[in-house]
């Protein structure tokens, strides 16, 4: 028996694949991807990129796409509810809280980074993306409320306040209107408009030749050398630190492990391809990510400001302070930095979506309401996350704490947990049954043995090793190790603490403890339903 009051489907199989691949395409495309690849080295970093693609980015995919299929067939679309059916057992949908609340609460930050995507659009376009006698971290600063705690709360055109209540308000506008007529019109719309802008800018970051004949060596080759030349591959592919960067883009670029994958296969029909759809959603993320991200951001830097304006900057310095220096000094600059930013605001916002539809759905079917009540309960436990962020912004130290302790560390549970399941839980041979029902094409067997035993392997390793450098502290070195806590170790329990760290653990807490009484709430309803087990069967 179904658990959802409120019947929604994808109108084709055109709008999920872009649907999913829109929700992978974000920030990290463009911003996040081309630094990394330049601060490990082009070519060690890809080597290490597409292993992680090919061992953990498309299986988790694939696992994803099919238990979601399955637990669609079977009346439920949340984390917690398809766990619940296919697992059969009174703990499984617990299991399934992070697939609930870590959306959610990526959303309450991420929401607000693309109000800054947003304005930024706008005040490139009528050239204020600067404050006289300063550099354009000054604006950055004035903007995002990175100088103190409460002064974003302003409401001009060089204040992020406007751009939050208009980004709020379209994202919640097109949850509403639910998955065909919100999500997939906004992504058959959004994607290709992105894939456009992506490509008239890099054909006129391609065609920029040598800026500054004083300079000779900062040309197109040269940035393009930059981003792309292998360097000592053996000696990059030995540094755990690559490893895990690559391993951690992959987590980022693809989606994977957030629930909005699983979530959003849950509305496909057991005819539609999943292995197919899986892979063409991944192949269109990674055209985004390699072949116009990577050709971008980082030549276009290199060639106005050489290798010491990009190294160092991490994902905010470089978008927001560097590429906007470097628009100042190109020909027509003003008009490419207004669509560069637009492209990365439609990038986001396809992403934002997708955050959202997790927690509408896991309420209409965990809650039983309907969809105008779910998305007022949502809009109003999100806009309390939102306006937490938006206060409490002095070195954005809210958002960053956030999407380090939420945003990082519960995806790769999330994705250990899903791998699992579908690999030991239900068994290999029946998800692999589960994947390639309506299949056109067969997945290599191979990949039975990497999903049952070299996924979680891998996610185990690289797991360990983000604890070691990013709690522990470790300096990666076997000959001499020193381990020292982290900073976000350290402003929850070191000398000089964060209290603004430590309230947004506390918040995350909250939110945590909130959904589990939620889901708790959820299992009552669904074993009144339908007694736990009687739905186990896989058959």
């Amino acid at each position: 028996m179904a658990a959802t009051p409120h019947k929604d489907a994808w109108s084709s199989r055109l709008g999920v694949i872009l649907a999913v691949a829109g929700s992978a395409v974000g920030l990290g495309n463009f911003l996040r991807f081309p630094g990394l690849a330049a601060q490990y080295g082009g070519g060690a970093f890809m080597i290490a990129y597409f292993i992680a693609l090919l061992l953990i980015g498309i299986p988790i995919g694939w696992v994803e796409w099919s238990l979601g299929r399955e637990g669609g067939r079977r009346g439920f679309h949340s984390t917690a509810g398809i766990f619940h059916v296919l697992l059969g057992r009174p703990w499984a949908r617990y299991l399934g809280v992070i697939g609930f609340f870590t959306p959610v609460v990526i959303y309450m930050y991420y929401v607000y980074v693309e109000a800054w995507c947003l304005g930024y659009a706008l005040n490139a376009l009528i050239g204020g993306l600067s404050v006289e006698g300063k550099d354009y971290g000054a604006f950055f600063a004035q903007f995002t409320g990175a100088g103190a705690d409460g002064v974003a709360l302003r409401f001009s055109l060089r204040d992020v306040g406007i751009f939050v209540l208009i980004v709020y308000t379209l994202n919640f506008f097109f949850i509403y209107r639910g998955i065909s007529r919100g999500i997939e019109q906004v992504c058959k719309f959004a994607m290709p408009a992105l894939i456009l802008i992506a490509m008239i800018i890099l054909v006129r970051v391609l065609t920029l030749g040598t800026p500054d004949p004083a300079r000779p060596d900062h040309n197109v080759l040269g940035g393009l050398g930059y981003m792309w030349n292998p360097g000592d591959v053996a000696q990059g592919l030995k540094n755990p630190e690559l490893w895990l960067a690559a391993a951690g883009q992959i987590f980022f670029s693809l989606s994977v492990g957030f629930g909005v994958i699983i979530t959003y296969a849950s509305y496909l029909t057991s005819r539609d391809d999943v292995v197919l759809s899986g892979l063409t959603a991944s192949a269109a993320n990674e055209f985004c990510e390699v072949g116009l991200g990577g050709m971008i951001t980082v030549p276009a830097a290199f060639m106005f400001l050489g290798a010491a304006g990009i190294v160092g900057q991490g994902t905010f310095g470089l978008g927001f302070n560097v590429l906007p220096e470097v628009f100042a000094r190109m020909p027509g600059g003003h008009v490419f930095a207004s669509i560069f930013f637009i492209l990365l605001f439609l990038a986001a916002i396809t992403s934002s979506l997708s955050m959202l539809q997790p927690g509408i759905a896991f309420l209409e079917e965990g809650l039983g309401i309907g969809r105008r009540a779910s998305v007022a309960l949502l809009g109003f436990v999100t806009a309390i996350g939102t306006m937490f962020v938006w206060y409490f912004s002095k070195d954005l130290k809210a958002l960053d704490t956030m999407d380090f302790w939420v945003g990082t560390l519960m995806l790769f549970v999330q994705a250990t947990i899903l791998v699992v399941i579908f690999a030991w839980g239900i068994g290999i041979e029946r998800g692999w049954q589960l994947m390639h029902a309506g299949a056109e094409m067969q997945v290599p067997r191979i990949y039975k043995f990497i999903l049952k035993f070299v996924t979680p392997s891998f996610l185990l390793g690289v797991f360990v090793m983000w604890l070691l450098k990013n709690v522990a502290g470790w300096n990666f070195s076997f000959t001499d190790p020193a381990f020292a806590p982290s900073g976000y170790v350290g402003d929850l329990i070191g000398d000089e603490p964060s209290w603004v760290a430590r309230l947004t653990v506390a918040f995350i807490v909250i939110v945590t403890s909130f959904a589990l009484l939620l889901i708790n709430i959820a299992g009552k309803r669904w074993e009144a339903i339908a007694p736990s087990g009687s739905n186990s069967s896989l058959t």
